[in-house]
């Protein structure tokens, strides 16, 4: 591996107005074409706002029984594939979802809801969206586009908040994201909208109304096993979950899952930043039922 060129960092582009790097439109095609089932399972987010955390929850809630090798020697990008992305010398999302052989199949995306293949709507698949608070989950974008090596260079701090704010960071405008999510959820009953923010307050209760969005009956053994193995600290030593084994990240800069908690906004922004922030939220955020909490 040593004499590998080290992967180069992307650039971005609009792409049907919204910024994504080739390794996100490469297969823009197949992706699009894709042939969904009826029990396929979409989990989708904005990167960065806990996509690991419900993807190993569901795999849990789904595939728990299965002889535990699955589990201790499948990584879970494997076992949840990832779409859209298509990095150079590896399996691409694509590929990995029109292979998998259990069922549902569970497939994770972080395209805006404009983006989202055809036939999953067509097909009324289930879908899970996570929304995570702009501060927090700028910030954890911030870190892991820093240790992503084909992720852009992020810049400075004080420069990417600007970029976020303008919606300049691969797959686009926070603000559009959980918008236009958030807007489908009026007319597509199959869509079960989840704060990072309530995960973190009481995971518990988020995997009961997962498990009554899904129609699966889990019991308290079981749920207790899940509630275990689904815990931050325990999701960051487990290689099969952590993203040690993905080749594109530097783990020296920073692991991939870094401290996954509310407010460490805190610990980042200054008191200028935070004033600017907000009065830009404001504007970008009319929508009085669609709110979020930066601490709990």
């Amino acid at each position: 591996v040593d004499n590998m060129d080290p992967p180069s960092r992307a650039e971005m582009f609009d792409f049907h107005g919204v910024c994504m790097t080739q390794n996100f439109t490469n297969t823009w095609e197949s992706v699009q074409n894709f042939k969904a089932r009826p029990d396929d399972i979409l989990i989708a987010t904005y990167p960065k706002a806990g996509t690991t955390w419900v993807s190993n929850i569901l795999d849990l809630l789904h595939f728990g029984w299965m002889p535990s090798e699955r589990q201790t020697t499948i990584p879970l990008y494997d076992r949840v594939p990832f779409l859209e992305i298509c990095v150079p010398n590896m399996h691409s999302g694509i590929d990995q979802a029109n292979n998998l052989t259990t069922s549902p199949r569970l497939i994770k995306t972080h395209f805006p809801v404009q983006f989202v293949p055809e036939s999953f709507w067509e097909q009324k698949c289930k879908m899970i969206y996570v929304a995570r608070n702009a501060k927090d989950n700028m910030v954890s974008y911030f870190h892991f586009e820093c240790m992503s090596m084909v992720s852009p260079d992020p810049g400075s701090w004080s420069s990417y908040m600007q970029r976020f704010m303008k919606g300049k960071l691969v797959f686009g405008s926070w603000y559009d994201h959980v918008k236009g999510w958030w807007e489908k959820k009026r007319t597509y009953p199959n869509l079960h909208y989840m704060f990072y923010e309530d995960m973190v307050e009481d995971t518990g209760r988020e995997i009961d109304q997962l498990s009554s969005f899904l129609g699966l009956s889990t019991s308290a053994k079981e749920k207790e096993n899940i509630l275990n193995e689904v815990l931050f600290d325990n999701m960051k030593k487990n290689k099969m979950t952590n993203y040690s084994s993905f080749p594109v990240m530097d783990f020296k800069i920073s692991p991939f899952m870094r401290k996954g908690k509310v407010g460490d906004w805190k610990n980042h922004f200054t008191v200028a930043q935070n004033e600017e922030f907000d009065e830009d939220y404001k504007k970008q955020m009319k929508d009085p039922t669609l709110q979020f909490r930066t601490e709990i």
